[in-house]
């Protein structure tokens, strides 16, 4: 694990994904590895910590969370805007290189068998809780969080810092047809 790469408290895990990025989720099932862009995430659940994520019946993604129960849900960074746009408009089903002609490389936790995105700012280790219905009807997927990463250089001491870090480290946000835009400035209500 890289040096900036530090654990974070599961009770401050769901700020990684409150600000509504555009996320990147992949998983692993029998030696299938895959991601998937997602732009439908949100944190349900405080403790213990639990997502939701919407995953179409199309995506090779949502088989291998299916079969395997586990996932990950990664916050790309501004300079990873074009490989997400890739993981969001190519499939496995019909290239099995995709991993490669999108240039995705993936690491592991220790202690976590499951693929992490090399370059992201965040982690969230999650476990499926099944709700098939929710599932088969509404695309949607509850998970809890298992652990939580985040790079140090933008998240630390519980909160990001987009306003003091690299610009590089801002999170992204697809509106439609590969148009997204970085996260902007901060504004304390306080000050208002």
């Amino acid at each position: 694990m890289q040096s900036h790469i530090q654990p974070v408290d599961l009770d401050r895990g769901g700020r990684l994904i409150n600000h509504g990025p555009t996320v990147l989720v992949s998983a692993r099932h029998d030696d299938v590895e895959n991601v998937m862009s997602v732009a439908w995430c949100c944190g349900l659940d405080f403790d213990p910590p639990k997502l939701t994520v919407v995953l179409d019946k199309t995506a090779q993604t949502r088989t291998l969370v299916e079969n395997s129960g586990r996932f990950v849900v990664q916050v790309p960074t501004i300079e990873q805007v074009g490989l997400t746009n890739k993981l969001g408009t190519m499939s496995l089903y019909d290239d099995r290189d995709k991993l490669v002609h999108s240039g995705a490389s993936f690491f592991e936790m220790p202690g976590y068998e499951m693929p992490f995105l090399t370059g992201c700012s965040a982690w969230l280790a999650c476990s499926l809780i099944p709700e098939p219905h929710m599932q088969e009807e509404y695309d949607l997927f509850v998970a809890e969080v298992t652990a939580a990463w985040a790079d140090d250089r933008v998240f630390r001491n519980g909160r990001w810092h987009f306003e003091t870090s690299d610009p590089k480290f801002r999170s992204i946000h697809h509106v439609a047809g590969g148009q997204f835009y970085a996260i902007g400035e901060a504004r304390n209500a306080k000050d208002l």
